[in-house]
């Protein structure tokens, strides 16, 4: 497939110069499932995993290619198969935390970062207008999308189940923060013409969101075929029952690239708290009313946060939710800390290993 029709640009193209005289070829990753990947490029699609060395310099899951990551690869003589050996940097990543061996965190489980897709240009958070509406998980969202570097649109879906489409919109643009709102309905294939002015030639698409909420059917009615598997939602909770099991990035047949994610029930944030500061902006610039600026908006007179909560200006149930994933952050944070203290001690180990190597074969050849 052409690389331009996979979202191929000069930014990865000036990165991939120093893998070109190597003879290594461009691919993108579409379709990732528990390290084992497919990769696309001039080449055809060829199922791929990375290198013994790639996998070594690798100090985090985060350092492993995800669903739309561009990778530098050898493709195996007369087989259908490649082996990556490098991964080229990313222009934005949509990422969750990870808890691995152990669990809760709070039990010892170890912290990492998950990449859900790579490279996006815009990412859709698609909410379904049924039972399991919640305007708290698109704040989330929200703020996990501005940490991604992606432009975010909410999506809400099944409009036809909805009683009441002015005010949930309207509930959702009060939230949103000039982010645009899409209303659509899947199932009746109505409101995709919204589409137009996000998927364009050239440009990826990432559809996240809890499952049941029609990601998948919404990919089918941009595909114009029932491509991907569909299945309803429970009827006592309107919840999802998960159909998308891998992350998959596809080619749509008018230009344009979607990919489409495994529903979550809830998305853990993995980042600064810059997504934060965006996503409650109105919160945010309360602060600055405030008239103490070590103000902890709880006792102390003249707090601009109190007053909006007293009068109604700012709604509790939001600002809770703000405090909620604040605290997050500042959890994050400091598991993050001593994440890359662990990894500066794992890079240091390798480092030495790398020079006792050389040290060893240089005395077997009498050099030292």
């Amino acid at each position: 497939m052409d690389l331009v029709e996979l979202g191929w640009n000069s930014f990865f193209d000036k990165h991939f110069e120093q893998y070109e005289s190597q003879g290594l070829t461009a691919m993108r990753v579409i379709r990732e499932h528990k390290e084992k990947y497919i990769v696309s490029g001039s080449a055809g699609e060829l199922a791929a995993e990375v290198s013994g060395k790639f996998r070594f310099n690798a100090l985090s899951r985060g350092d492993f290619p995800a669903v739309g990551d561009w990778v530098a690869a050898m493709k195996l003589p007369g087989e259908d198969r490649a082996v990556v050996q490098a991964m080229l940097p990313r222009k934005s990543n949509f990422s969750r935390k990870a808890v691995l061996s152990g669990g809760n965190p709070d039990s010892g489980g170890k912290t990492d970062e998950q990449v859900l897709a790579a490279n996006i240009d815009t990412v859709f958070l698609v909410s379904g207008l049924d039972g399991d509406f919640s305007v708290r998980r698109v704040e989330r969202y929200l703020a996990t999308a501005w940490e991604s570097g992606t432009d975010p649109v909410i999506v809400l879906n099944k409009a036809d189940l909805c009683p009441d489409i002015e005010s949930t919109t309207a509930e959702i643009e009060s939230v949103a923060m000039d982010v645009p709102v899409v209303v659509i309905s899947a199932a009746n294939n109505d409101g995709f013409e919204a589409f137009d002015r996000f998927i364009k030639p050239g440009q990826t698409v990432a559809l996240l969101g809890s499952s049941g909420v029609g990601k998948s059917t919404i990919i089918n009615c941009l595909l114009g075929e029932d491509r991907l598997k569909t299945m309803s939602v429970r009827e006592d909770d309107s919840r999802g029952r998960h159909t998308t099991t891998y992350r998959e990035l596809i080619v749509l047949p008018g230009g344009g690239i979607v990919i489409d994610t495994p529903g979550m029930r809830e998305i853990q944030m993995w980042g600064d708290d810059k997504g934060l500061e965006r996503a409650f902006t109105d919160i945010e610039q309360l602060f600055d009313q405030c008239q103490f600026n070590d103000c902890r908006h709880e006792t102390e007179p003249g707090c601009a946060v109190r007053q909006a909560l007293e009068d109604g200006s700012l709604d509790k149930k939001r600002y809770g939710n703000y405090i909620r994933l604040q605290k997050e952050q500042q959890s994050l944070a400091l598991r993050k800390n001593q994440k890359e203290y662990r990894q500066s001690i794992r890079a240091r180990t390798k480092h030495i290993r790398r020079i006792s190597k050389t040290r060893d074969e240089l005395r077997k050849k009498g050099l030292i």
